[in-house]
């Protein structure tokens, strides 16, 4: 009985530590170098529509002449890039009478001094990745004393040979973590083949592998190039034949997955130059951010209150489920979990939590009612509970499966994300002829979310505290659960 009773309190404390870690995140800050342990609202990245963004042109550099195929080629990098930064509220399109590729995009979340030139830089680096034989490069100097560094070697791997990249902790020789990260590497089918050759050709003591630079003339290396910039040279020891390999070079988190965002987004047709910027705007306005939440915040509050005066026990309940959903989804969209990135949030998405928090206060008023009714019948608080959670699940799941099915659709069909789910969705709806690209995916995504939360907070969670209550001794009267006195 006593373990039964703790359920209420254990479920309780959870909610409300899930929910304030959600607000307020966990971070550390030891001077200016601030450590990110548990991203929060901070770490969400708000939509044009919210906070403004860039509007940037780019267009091909050297006088390239660039064909529909290298536009259409830059525009799909484009996308892929932004979806790797978590960015779905984006413009992505070509004009190609005068060779440009158009791209708008919101600010970074939290940047008060919008510096565009640096927002646009992250996206138009060409990240070309090579892997080469040895360490060996050549160096020269012009007239105003800029150094130019032209790799040498011939190239083993380039990025396009590689199927998939993703950070990883750092290992030293005996398998025990460094404390430093690194980028591993899964490769395709042809690369596996290529860097197998190339390794066993660097065990075998070829010289085309030495590393020149350095004083011992038996170290045999391959070394990993980002354009111009050797980013690590690690010695080979072994063959590798398994398809999968990784880069280290004294990275830090954020060095390591800026990197491998890079090699994900594939490699450029061609070097491209920005030729415009300019910053957009927010279409809401300033400060309509901050009206809008607190009017969410008023509005949660006094669903609560109402909650609680209509249903007594099951009302308080269902406050703290409610509260649990609405932190699930935000957690979801902040990158909480770790699994995934910040999603961007735009006012469409802010109308999916609103519909999904419609969606949790049905649950609720459902189950409350249906205890209501369990009680007249003149059944006992246990029997009442088991027997209006049982058959107040059908409907519940009905209503939330159609609701689902439609988020999932709405993704599918104009949205596009970074997971396998929606990427399977994408191309499902593409082969139909379906565009795959606009804010309303942002719809789809909250309002999928605050429903899959409903299910666990308002079913499961809820059940598990009202239970737990009705163990308590004062908490046994009939009428704190809507039913007349036996």
């Amino acid at each position: 009985m006593k373990n039964k009773k703790s359920v209420f309190f254990i479920v309780f404390i959870l909610i409300i530590a899930f929910a304030a870690s959600t607000v307020l995140g966990v971070r550390n800050q030891y001077g200016d170098l601030t450590t990110v342990y548990i991203k929060g609202l901070k770490d969400i990245r708000l939509g044009i529509d919210i906070q403004g963004g860039v509007d940037v042109t780019f267009g091909p550099a050297d006088g390239i002449d660039a064909n529909k195929q290298q536009l259409e080629a830059v525009e799909e990098v484009m996308k892929a890039r932004l979806i790797t930064l978590g960015i779905n509220d984006y413009e992505v399109y070509m004009d190609e009478s005068n060779d440009k590729v158009i791209v708008r995009f919101p600010w970074q979340t939290g940047e008060t001094d919008f510096n565009p030139e640096a927002a646009v830089k992250e996206l138009g680096e060409t990240a070309k990745l090579q892997f080469r034989k040895g360490f060996n490069y050549n160096t020269s100097v012009d007239d105003d004393g800029n150094t130019t560094i032209a790799p040498m070697g011939d190239v083993v791997l380039e990025g396009t040979d590689v199927e998939e990249a993703y950070v990883t902790l750092e290992r030293d020789s005996s398998g025990n973590p460094t404390g430093k990260y690194a980028v591993a590497l899964n490769l395709k089918e042809s690369g596996t083949k290529a860097f197998a050759d190339a390794t066993s050709a660097a065990v075998n003591g070829d010289a085309e592998y030495l590393d020149f630079t350095s004083s011992s003339s038996e170290r045999y290396v391959i070394s990993i190039w980002m354009d111009t910039n050797c980013i690590s040279y690690p010695t080979v020891n072994d063959v590798i034949s398994s398809g999968s390999a990784s880069i280290t070079g004294n990275f830090d988190y954020e060095g390591a997955k800026a990197l491998a965002d890079k090699i994900n987004g594939g490699a450029l047709p061609f070097n491209l130059k920005t030729e415009t910027f300019k910053t957009i705007s927010p279409s809401m306005g300033s400060g309509a951010l901050q009206i809008m939440m607190l009017s969410g915040i008023i509005a949660l509050i006094l669903i609560m209150i109402y909650m609680i005066v209509l249903y007594r026990v099951p009302g308080f309940v269902a406050a703290v489920a409610l509260l649990g959903q609405v932190a699930g989804t935000l957690a979801v969209i902040s990158g909480w979990f770790g699994f995934e990135d910040s999603n961007t949030l735009t006012i469409p998405g802010i109308a999916g939590i609103i519909l999904a928090i419609g969606m949790g206060v049905d649950c609720n008023i459902i189950t409350g009612e249906r205890i209501k009714e369990e009680l007249n019948t003149g059944k006992s608080l246990e029997s009442a509970l088991k027997a209006a959670y049982k058959r107040s699940f059908t409907a519940i799941l009905d209503g939330n499966m159609t609701i689902i099915i439609v988020a999932v659709i709405l993704m599918g069909a104009f949205g596009v994300s970074s997971s396998f789910f929606a990427k399977l969705l994408s191309f499902l709806f593409r082969w139909f002829g379906i565009s795959t690209e606009g804010t309303i995916f942002s719809f789809g995504f909250t309002l999928l979310t605050g429903v899959i939360f409903n299910f666990i907070m308002g079913v499961l969670a809820s059940r598990l505290m009202l239970t737990s209550l009705s163990k308590f001794k004062c908490f046994q009267n009939r009428k704190l659960y809507g039913g007349a006195e036996k």
